[in-house]
């Protein structure tokens, strides 16, 4: 039953998420006004802003002005529901399965927003770090990073502030490693490749999943972003000196594969 409260739950999240997708970018504010056709901006009923159902009841259609409706917006609410089913059914009703959500929520919100408009929001990147931060003092983080750093120094940490100090070591390490690959790239190539948001991306990465799960992100991330994004840049005719690549939805994909298998991804790798 709780799986299935979570998935019902998570659809209603994604409706929220597609307002903060389609305002935050435009510096709007997701509280007023109320929900409307971004076309003929006539307000919507609450009838016809239920997940899911209202779209395929108007057939995907605006009902006031027939405009088509962006398939983005049902496939943000079940992706949403999906993902908070998944961890709902694995994790069990706890602030472990509680946490994975929100941090599911966050990147979904990212990959959409950078696929439409090339930004990351910093309410997502550096709010949700925070949000990582303040579920490390509840939720032990997966790693032992810090714990190893603090011994090398002669110091120990033990309880909540071991789980923060691993949120934390998650979170600056991974982003000072792609901040400084960003850097090198524009001393050599005497132009940006990279933006600020997706090294804020990572820090929030970073918080929830601690540094081993966020450097595997990062990994699959890059990996992805460069032979799917050449493929796709090859395949459509773009110029690959100018076309800019959503590298945020690509690291946010692979964050979200990270949370679900990344002890098994990482467990695979280190019997190899």
């Amino acid at each position: 039953m709780e799986p299935i409260l979570a998935f019902l739950f998570g659809l209603i999240i994604g409706s929220f998420l597609n307002v903060c997708i389609h305002r935050w970018p435009r510096g709007r504010s997701v509280v007023r006004p109320r929900s409307h056709c971004v076309r003929c901006r006539k307000t919507i009923p609450w009838y016809d802003n239920i997940p899911l159902a209202s779209y395929l009841a108007l057939g995907g259609k605006c009902r006031f002005c027939g405009r088509r409706i962006s398939l983005r917006y049902p496939a943000v609410e079940l992706l949403t529901g999906l993902l908070f089913f998944f961890f709902v059914r694995t994790l069990g009703p706890t602030l472990a399965a509680a946490k994975m959500c929100v941090f599911s929520a966050i990147l979904v919100a990212l990959i959409f927003t950078d696929l439409e408009k090339r930004l990351l929001p910093d309410e997502l990147t550096l709010g949700g770090a925070l949000i990582g931060l303040a579920f490390a003092v509840f939720v032990p983080v997966p790693d032992f990073t810090a714990q190893a750093v603090f011994w090398l120094f002669g110091a120990e940490v033990t309880g909540r502030a071991r789980w923060l100090a691993e949120a934390a070591c998650g979170s600056l390490l991974p982003a000072a490693f792609l901040w400084l690959g960003g850097w090198i790239y524009e001393k050599l190539r005497h132009r940006e490749g990279l933006g600020l948001g997706d090294v804020k991306l990572i820090v929030m990465v970073g918080a929830f999943l601690g540094l081993r799960n966020a450097l595997l992100a990062l990994v699959i991330g890059s990996v992805a972003g460069s032979v799917l994004g050449y493929g796709y840049i090859k395949a459509t005719g773009k110029d690959a000196a100018t076309y800019p690549l959503p590298f945020g939805a690509f690291l946010g994909a692979s964050a979200l594969a990270a949370a679900i298998a990344g002890q098994r991804i990482l467990g695979w790798y280190s019997g190899l």
